[in-house]
């Protein structure tokens, strides 16, 4: 790797001091500021180079880098339309869900109603039944007023126990009314089928 080898290309496009055909203390010393000046002009190539080499790397990287920009961005853009894909199929889904919800609710209600109507109509049917039995039982079987069969009677008899508790047989004749009118009401009774 000396100075002549394309490393250090501006030691050859300038032909330096160091060059073997330029030997001698005259040139070498008339030919110093001029070395200088082509070194530093060889400086300035070398950094143009070095820039141009630093900008090639650099675009180079900007490519590749927009590159892994691309790709990166055509994966989301790949994973969002998958998302909204799987979001349309979920949409779609939910609203066959809800469909069918919403058909089984009105099935339930018209049931609901049917069943209604039918327990209105056993309800009717079973209350107008109930009232026809109770009426032919009422019918059937008449309740009966009754009265005190000879009353009157009846208080004096306790009257004439109370007054003469230790006389009882001089109560008998009115136990002998009593008993007759009793009997008289029992007859009558039969006679009218009762």
């Amino acid at each position: 790797m000396g100075f002549g080898s394309p490393e250090w290309p501006f030691l050859q496009r300038t032909g330096c001091c160091l060059d073997k055909r330029h030997s001698g203390t005259t040139k070498r010393q008339h030919s110093r500021p001029v070395a200088a000046g082509e070194a530093q002009a060889g400086l300035k190539q070398e950094q143009a180079y070095v820039r141009d080499e630093f900008g090639k790397i650099l675009e180079r990287e900007r490519i590749s880098s927009n590159e892994h920009l691309t790709r990166a961005i055509l994966r989301e853009r790949a994973a969002t339309e998958e998302e909204r894909q799987k979001a349309q199929r979920f949409a779609r889904q939910l609203e066959e869900k809800d469909r069918e919800l919403k058909k089984h609710d009105a099935y339930y209600k018209e049931q609901l109603a049917r069943l209604e109507e039918r327990s209105a109509q056993f309800y009717k049917v079973t209350t107008e039944q109930y009232q026809k039995a109770a009426d032919e039982v009422s019918a059937r079987f008449k309740r009966y007023e009754t009265q005190p069969v000879c009353a009157d009677l009846q208080g004096k008899i306790l009257q004439c126990y109370q007054q003469h508790a230790q006389e009882t047989l001089s109560c008998s004749a009115l136990a002998s009314q009593y008993l007759h009118c009793v009997n008289h009401a029992k007859q009558s009774m039969l006679g009218r089928g009762g």
